[in-house]
């Protein structure tokens, strides 16, 4: 029989420490000034370019005098402002807002704004979509 007999625990004790403190608050303000006080040897080490914006080698590079000096004019293609008074008008002929356009053509409503706006890159892809959704052609004015 197994419950025959004085049952006896034979447990051990266990002991819960808090965890040693990690190197941030080793760093505390708190941590150093006690360290100072029973005298314990104190590191400090200043990282270089600490707490600043630089990058590492901060020294002009070879290609910056050869950027400054160049002119060219670096800028996306924008929709024309005939583009943009085309799209306006066959929208607002078929008497449609720029969110219903925008749905009919599965496009956010911030896409027919910037079309609208001229802010836009011409997308060959939403052009035909706008002049299938528009019934007007669109890409002969750009």
């Amino acid at each position: 029989m197994a419950g025959v007999g004085p049952m006896t625990q034979d447990w051990e004790p266990v002991v819960i420490r808090k965890k040693a403190p990690n190197s941030a608050a080793k760093r505390d303000e708190k941590a150093v000034n006690a360290a100072r006080r029973s005298g314990a040897d104190i590191e400090t080490v200043r990282k270089f370019n600490a707490g600043t914006n630089k990058a590492a080698s901060s020294g002009t590079s070879l290609n910056t005098k050869r950027l400054d000096d160049d002119t060219e004019n670096l800028t996306h293609e924008r929709v024309p402002t005939e583009l943009k008074k085309a799209i306006m008008q066959a929208r607002t002929d078929k008497k449609l807002t720029q969110s219903q356009l925008a749905q009919i053509i599965n496009e956010k409503p911030q896409v027919i704004q910037e079309y609208e706006s001229g802010k836009a890159i011409p997308n060959q892809q939403i052009l035909s979509k706008l002049e299938r959704a528009l019934g007007a052609k669109l890409r002969g004015k750009k």
